[in-house]
């Protein structure tokens, strides 16, 4: 005979408390572009080193960590278990992936390296709640891992996006076949201004601040 303890009916119900929480684990755009983000030098290199690397589909999480030159010390790419949308959920998740493949930097006064953030998902650029939960969650890791919070990027069928500041370009996307690593250097043309981030005035103010 088998014992064991069947889960409470209590676990499996989602209060009014429970989305209120979550809710607030989450960040709108508006937050995310005045929380002072470092901008990438090169969005587009970025971007299709990761793509490259990790070949990501949809429903995939790239967690990236950048040193002090934007060059990559780390990365690592996994599909999050299905649940709510929460971003303590996708925290710990980050979290748990950016401890598998680089030390902390909690010893440091001010963080050196940067993380970012590219999911590859459905739909179109334009922000949802998972986003903002995503956002939430890195935040809230770097913190507890000793990195700076960099750039949280969505990868869609319509291109790549830089959330918060307005920047994209349409290759890759989440349909597009990998380049070869060799060919991913850098764009010597700015990448455009889109409208989905709603965030290109604060960009440009912060680029005119630094």
């Amino acid at each position: 005979m088998t014992f064991g303890f069947a889960p409470s009916a209590a676990t499996s119900i989602t209060t009014p408390a429970d989305s209120v929480s979550r809710l607030a684990r989450m960040l709108e755009p508006a937050e995310w572009a005045a929380a002072g983000i470092p901008l990438l030098r090169d969005p587009r290199e970025v971007v299709s080193g990761l793509h490259s690397r990790h070949r990501p589909t949809p429903s995939t999480a790239v967690v990236a960590v950048l040193d002090h030159e934007e060059r990559l010390a780390a990365s690592a790419s996994f599909v999050p278990r299905e649940a709510p949308v929460d971003g303590w959920e996708f925290r710990n998740a980050l979290l748990a992936h950016l401890r598998r493949v680089i030390p902390h930097d909690l010893r440091r006064r001010t963080p050196v390296r940067t993380a970012v953030l590219l999911y590859c998902r459905e739909g179109d650029e334009r922000w949802t709640e998972v986003d903002g939960a995503w956002m939430w969650g890195l935040r809230d890791a770097c913190t507890l891992h000793g990195l700076r919070c960099g750039a949280y990027i969505t990868l869609t069928r319509g291109g790549w996006q830089v959330l918060g500041e307005g920047r994209g370009g349409r290759r890759p996307s989440s349909e597009s076949p990998p380049a070869d690593l060799a060919e991913t250097t850098a764009d010597p043309q700015p990448s455009p201004l889109r409208s989905g981030g709603g965030g290109a005035v604060e960009a440009l103010r912060r680029t005119a601040a630094r």
